[in-house]
């Protein structure tokens, strides 16, 4: 078994977007996903783009992928890399594809001087956590994440 992992063009949207949806069925939020084919292939392909992905591979089928995008810390006057999405499919899980990838990552913060790799997990996904303190990685404590949706998002910017 090879594990490989590309950076992700616009030709994997729609795998990218399958991913999306296995992630958010596991995390018990497949109702959320509003994404398709076009508007992540635009998102994350486009002009516009601040992120950007890769996909892990096994023997050339894909079996995983991360997205993230640069963060800023004022504290360190120094950009972070946040991760937004971590996905392997349940049959590769526990062959080191996450932790090829959460390296992949580490490696490409490391080489543009970010002073963070970031990200958030549920609560409830211990395996995950686990898998997260064993690299070494630690929880903030004190903080909670805070997010404007929807209709609150619009009311809140009309005024």
């Amino acid at each position: 078994m090879t594990v490989t992992i590309r950076e992700a063009n616009i030709e994997d949207a729609a795998i990218i977007l399958r991913f999306v949806r296995e992630l958010a069925a596991y995390e018990k939020l497949e109702h959320e996903v509003e994404a398709t084919v076009d508007t992540t292939a635009q998102a994350l392909f486009g002009p516009q783009s601040v992120s950007k992905a890769v996909i892990c591979e096994r023997d050339g089928a894909p079996i995983g992928f991360a997205v993230w995008f640069l963060i800023y810390s004022t504290w360190q006057a120094r950009n972070g890399l946040y991760l937004e999405d971590l996905y392997v499919t349940p049959d590769a899980r526990g062959t080191g594809a996450g932790r090829s990838l959460l390296r992949h990552l580490a490696r490409i913060a490391v080489a543009a001087n970010c002073g963070r790799f970031e990200w958030s997990v549920l609560d409830w996904n211990e395996p995950a956590i686990r898998a997260y303190r064993a690299i070494g990685a630690e929880p903030m404590a004190g903080w909670t994440r805070y997010r404007l949706t929807g209709d609150a998002l619009q009311d809140f910017a009309a005024g």
